[in-house]
């Protein structure tokens, strides 16, 4: 099992990614996550390349502490859109890495012919990253899902390409661009892709606790894990699998959830302008709730909310009653 992965001048100890996710990955989870220990890598939720050249950096896309590094910033591009300005200004933002979009299957990307939309025109996709890679020295990854169906052929050779035209990592969701979250991942599938290329690979999909990061390693032979809801779910996934997995020093005793709760609420009232923090409690709260017996009653009650000092009121009525 590989303690870290090398990507040049930087070292991601342990291996372990927190995912880019719509509404998530922003600043205030992510220095949830960072402040309960054990994850290496950081992602943005996806940036468009059309706005990101105009996007504030008071925005809630790009809000970003010190603190939060190595961080990588995840492009969506569309066809014929023009992507150097967007990585003239991750430079000035100073990213710690550029990552690419390949395997979103949302409905809007798929109009904009980005996300795993973009992947069916692998010589479209090939120019994108020869032209990404002459335009930074950063280091340069993608994230992918396995494909339409379940091809090796067409998957290795889809990877490979992304290898030779310059990719440093690459990530891949272990399900099919059609299949849903309740539909458990092909980890095995990883495994040929992993077996097929050079570059360091991340396993994606399905990991929720450390048996599941487990499994998921000994499937696919990844290089590393990336998580996405279960950072959402249980904040401090990271630091659990880092301690067991990794032999990475952490507390042994699980954070009080409730404690957890009303940190990201604090770090919401920290990052974000007030009519920017309820939505993204709401959303949080919708996932965090699912790892307790009586949490949906939780994510009931904020979901109804319709003010900040509201959703804390109702939170602090529910949480010792649902977590204790």
């Amino acid at each position: 099992m590989n303690q870290q992965i090398v990507l040049g001048d930087l070292v991601l100890s342990p291996p372990l990614a927190m995912a880019p996710m719509v509404g998530l990955s922003h600043s205030a989870l992510r220095t949830l996550v960072l402040e309960l220990g054990g994850v290496g890598l950081l992602f943005t939720e996806m940036l468009s390349v059309k706005r990101l050249p105009s996007e504030s950096e008071l925005s809630p896309f790009l809000m970003r502490s010190p603190e939060e590094r190595p961080l990588f910033y995840q492009l969506v591009v569309g066809r014929d859109q023009e992507v150097l300005p967007a990585v003239e200004r991750l430079h000035k933002l100073d990213a710690q890495g550029i990552d690419l979009n390949l395997g979103c299957p949302a409905p809007k990307l798929k109009q904009l012919g980005a996300g795993c939309a973009l992947r069916s025109d692998v010589d479209a996709v090939r120019r994108l990253v020869r032209e990404l890679r002459r335009a930074t020295s950063l280091p340069l990854s993608a994230k992918i899902r396995l494909g339409r169906n379940l091809d090796e052929v067409a998957l290795l050779e889809f990877c490979r390409m992304l290898e030779g035209e310059g990719l440093d990592l690459l990530t891949v969701h272990g399900r099919l661009d059609g299949e849903k979250f309740c539909r458990r991942p092909h980890w095995d599938w990883i495994g040929k892709v992993k077996a097929g290329l050079g570059i360091p690979v991340i396993a994606n999909g399905g990991i929720f606790t450390v048996q599941d990061a487990r499994a998921c390693l000994e499937q696919s032979g990844a290089d590393g894990l990336m998580i996405g809801r279960g950072a959402a779910c249980k904040p401090w996934i990271f630091a659990e699998i880092a301690r067991e997995l990794y032999g990475v020093v952490q507390p042994s005793a699980a954070p009080d959830p409730a404690q957890v709760y009303f940190r990201f609420i604090e770090l919401l009232h920290e990052r974000f302008r007030p009519e920017r923090r309820l939505g993204r409690l709401k959303q949080f709260t919708h996932l965090f709730g699912i790892g307790f017996p009586f949490g949906h009653h939780l994510a009931i009650a904020i979901q109804n909310c319709t003010t900040m000092g509201e959703a804390e009121q109702q939170a602090e009525l529910l949480l010792e009653r649902i977590v204790g």
